[in-house]
């Protein structure tokens, strides 16, 4: 059980915005359960939080299985005793192909992980959050930029991140009576793995190739943080944190 520490449940916990959230978090007094397929990815972001370490659990999961979804909140509540936050942050890209070119089967795994996996684990937090007492909860959901606009060739991830925005106005309205609030955070070139590509250059809607400035990613899960941080009868329903000079406003 866990009776004075908020409790957060991070997927994708192993890189980039989710460790960084994670760390942040943990920094923040929370209990967090770090949750992804990279069992040793995981364990570095636990081994990165020092003395709030001991607040962390490591969870494997696959957000796109069911039945490994379950697994990972029954953990959770079993290890914590409860559950007052989940950030939907795990997901992938496809490769920047033409669309004509696009493998189904690589379309298929870019919406089973991040369309199916957060509705998935928003259905667990549901359960969780309606039945415990005090009831309710928070549900973060990691949009995009390309929620917004597209890049060129991206069609899975883009319709997927579109899709996400209505996850979680669906989320949002269906909670309401729960006390469950859902929002979003929209993201724009965080200096990550996923992003490292920038620097070198990438393909823009007017067909040229250029270099897009980044941000650091802990201007991100600062942002989550807030979030986080507000009483359950307000609500951040979207917000979007970029590069300042990133090709956004204009973009397209």
């Amino acid at each position: 059980m866990n009776e004075t520490h908020p409790v957060a449940l991070i997927t994708g916990a192993g890189s980039g915005v989710g460790r960084q959230s994670a760390l942040r978090l943990l920094e923040e007094g929370y209990s967090v359960s770090l949750a992804g397929r990279r069992t040793e990815a995981l364990e570095e972001t636990r081994n990165q939080a020092g003395k709030s370490a001991s607040r962390a659990l490591v969870v494997t999961a696959d957000v796109s299985d069911a039945e490994s979804v379950r697994n990972l909140f029954d953990n959770t509540v079993k290890e914590f005793g409860r559950l007052d936050l989940l950030f939907n942050n795990a997901g992938i890209g496809a490769p920047a192909v033409p669309l004509e070119e696009l493998n189904v089967e690589k379309w298929k795994s870019v919406v089973d992980i991040n369309l199916t996996g957060a509705f998935l684990c928003t259905r667990e937090a549901f359960r969780i959050m309606k039945k415990q007492n005090p009831g309710g909860g928070r549900i973060i959901n990691n949009g995009s930029i390309s929620a917004h606009v597209p890049r060129p060739n991206s069609a899975p991830y883009t319709a997927t991140k579109h899709a996400i925005t209505g996850l979680t106005r669906s989320t949002s309205l269906d909670g309401r009576q729960h006390s469950i609030v859902c929002g979003q955070i929209d993201i724009g070139n965080a200096a990550t793995d996923m992003t490292a590509r920038m620097a070198e250059g990438v393909l823009q809607a007017n067909g040229s190739t250029a270099a897009e400035p980044t941000i650091d990613v802990d201007h991100v899960a600062r942002a989550v943080v807030y979030m986080a941080s507000l009483p359950l009868d307000a609500n951040v329903q979207f917000m979007t944190v970029m590069a300042a000079r990133m090709p956004f406003i204009g973009r397209g």
